[in-house]
């Protein structure tokens, strides 16, 4: 059996046994844990994949790098609500490195900036939304409508909502006992503005950076031969 298969079938058993406890002990309860612990085991494949994986130690290093400036990025915009730079240079790994390195970058990308503005059981979230961001531009890349500029914004617009929507969900999981229509409606009407913002500040930041990145980070690819087997 694959071992990319071993690890898909590992995480399945363990959301499957979170959700026996959950029955078990905590009577369907405990919604937030269940869900931080599900999310959890979704990541775990990525992660041990890529821990398995011969890398060399500069590629390693690339890696660290995209996540740190992702993570630092943030930083400075924190005061601007959902105005990230972290999610384009999430996508720009996913786009020139592939899927996998893709989601790497942006998971540790979440953990690295909350160290700066703060751990919280929304981090597991964002380590997921941006995890996906990464991987699904990985995935994406070698679509036709990718390859334009134009394609690339459409995609960073649309995750800017679904970043936002994905990152909504630990709200209404917190708060399940509360949970309305009404309560549903108004958490996501009112992150309209938010996710707005984040899907135009993707759709600028590639504009303005996108071409200048990828020819980089292409480059460094080309002359150094980094990250081809886990393109």
């Amino acid at each position: 059996m694959a071992r990319s298969h071993i690890y898909l079938i590992s995480a399945s058993f363990l959301v499957l046994l979170m959700l026996i406890v959950s029955i078990v002990f905590f009577e369907y309860n405990a919604y937030l844990l269940l869900s931080l612990a599900i999310i959890a085991c979704t990541m775990l494949p990525f992660f041990s994949r890529f821990e398995f994986r011969e890398l060399a130690g500069r590629e390693v290093v690339l890696l660290a790098m995209l996540a740190a400036i992702a993570a630092v990025s943030r930083v400075p915009f924190a005061g601007l609500p959902s105005v990230q730079p972290t999610s384009f240079v999430i996508m720009m790994a996913g786009l020139v490195f592939g899927a996998e390195s893709g989601f790497i970058v942006g998971a540790v990308a979440a953990v690295v900036s909350n160290i700066f503005l703060g751990q919280g059981p929304w981090t597991p979230w964002q380590m997921y939304a941006w995890g996906m961001l990464g991987m699904t531009a990985g995935l994406l890349r070698n679509a036709w409508w990718m390859r334009s500029m134009w394609g690339k914004c459409l995609f960073g617009f649309v995750w800017g909502y679904l970043f936002g929507w994905f990152m909504n969900m630990w709200i209404v999981v917190s708060n399940i006992e509360n949970v309305t229509r009404e309560f549903l409606f108004s958490i996501y009407v009112s992150s309209v503005y938010f996710d707005l913002a984040h899907g135009l500040s993707n759709v600028f930041f590639l504009l303005v950076f996108g071409a200048s990145w990828i020819k980089i980070l292409e480059r460094f690819k080309r002359k150094y031969g980094l990250l081809d087997s886990v393109s």
